[in-house]
């Protein structure tokens, strides 16, 4: 059997279909965001546009991070959906510091942002939950996320379970179950440029809350 070795000291790609002018950013970085995204949106070789790894502080010492989508993004902040008792839900309860990343490789561009995450307002969460697909609702109230099973054939079991429970009727939001809202204090744009002297621009909030624009290195 092969050993699990590969070099990949040649992997190369050369970064320049896109500039960003940082003689003429927006005062507030959401409307940047909505700009870039939109834009990813239009590109037909982006798949799950509002795919973003969500970092946070583990119980255990270490970086959690984990791929999640972002369900909505207004003025104040960036919203998704998950199970508050699932390994991110209780790492947020321990510290509600998290960051966010954004990849589109088709664009060449990156967007990391830092932020305070807390639970969306229930009416809310009810709301989106009400939109959902009828399996999924069922798999909210199912699925142990993060808990140890037995088996996946366990995980089926559930499902079967939880469709007979509420056959016939609306399924309700679970209590544990909701959004969050990720409110930001830094968001930096990543712009790839040819021989490695990306663009990088950083938004940080001030005590005012302005923003306040730094060009950054590669």
């Amino acid at each position: 059997m092969d050993k699990p070795e590969k070099d990949l000291s040649a992997y190369r790609r050369q970064y320049g279909k896109y500039t960003l002018n940082g003689k003429a950013l927006p005062e507030n970085p959401m409307e940047l965001f909505r700009d870039w995204f939109a834009e990813a949106e239009r590109e037909e070789k982006c798949v799950e546009v509002n795919a973003m790894q969500l970092a946070t502080r583990g119980r255990d010492g270490f970086p959690g991070l984990r791929t999640v989508l972002l369900k909505r993004f207004q003025w104040d902040g960036f919203i998704f959906f998950t199970n508050y008792e699932s390994d991110k839900g209780r790492d947020i309860a321990a510290d509600p510091r998290v960051t966010l990343h954004f990849h589109w490789p088709v664009l060449e561009r990156q967007v990391i942002i830092k932020g305070i995450a807390e639970k969306w307002a229930p009416n809310l969460s009810d709301g989106y939950f009400e939109s959902r697909p009828r399996g999924s609702q069922i798999a909210a109230w199912a699925s142990p996320q993060s808990r140890e099973i037995a088996s996946f054939d366990e995980l089926e079991a559930r499902y079967r379970e939880t469709e007979k429970r509420f056959e016939g009727r609306p399924v309700p939001r679970p209590p544990f179950w909701g959004g969050y809202i990720v409110r930001p204090v830094s968001i930096e744009f990543w712009q790839g440029r040819p021989n490695r002297l990306h663009h990088r621009v950083r938004y940080e909030l001030q005590d005012d809350y302005s923003w306040k624009i730094k060009l950054l290195g590669s």
